[in-house]
């Protein structure tokens, strides 16, 4: 068998398929919820405590010289990510909880009877004439 051919069986393939869609909705959901964080929960939290804008917030650990920029400790952009990842966590445990409950257990088929089961059975089956 051929690579190439190899290469498409795998590639068409449910899961490999179904994987590729939960990057791409994953990436776009993504940008939701930064645009979420940094539009519409950031700004209120930074105006309560005094219009501070998160994104610039940031320590500057050394100054800037000729032809190099300052060396700028970006915590604010640190916690906006954090916001991200709160939102995006908790967004996919509620999605795994409901596909959770939305999947029905697999039904277990009912196992061989052993030799010493069979053997009582027909003991019991003689026993009964």
């Amino acid at each position: 068998m051929s690579i190439l051919k190899e290469f498409r069986e795998f590639a068409v393939k449910g899961n490999v398929v179904d994987m590729a869609v939960g990057v791409i909705i994953g990436g776009a959901f993504g940008k939701i919820v930064s645009s979420l964080v940094s539009d519409v929960v950031m700004p209120p939290i930074g105006w309560l405590i005094g219009g501070v804008d998160f994104k610039d917030l940031a320590i500057e650990i050394a100054p800037a010289k000729e032809g190099a920029e300052a060396v700028m400790l970006k915590y604010g952009a640190f916690i906006q990510n954090v916001f991200d990842f709160l939102i995006i966590a908790i967004a996919v445990f509620g999605m795994v909880k409901v596909i959770n409950k939305i999947k029905k257990p697999a039904e277990a088929a009912p196992a061989e009877p052993t030799a010493e089961e069979k053997l009582l059975t027909e003991i019991r089956d003689l026993l009964k004439k």
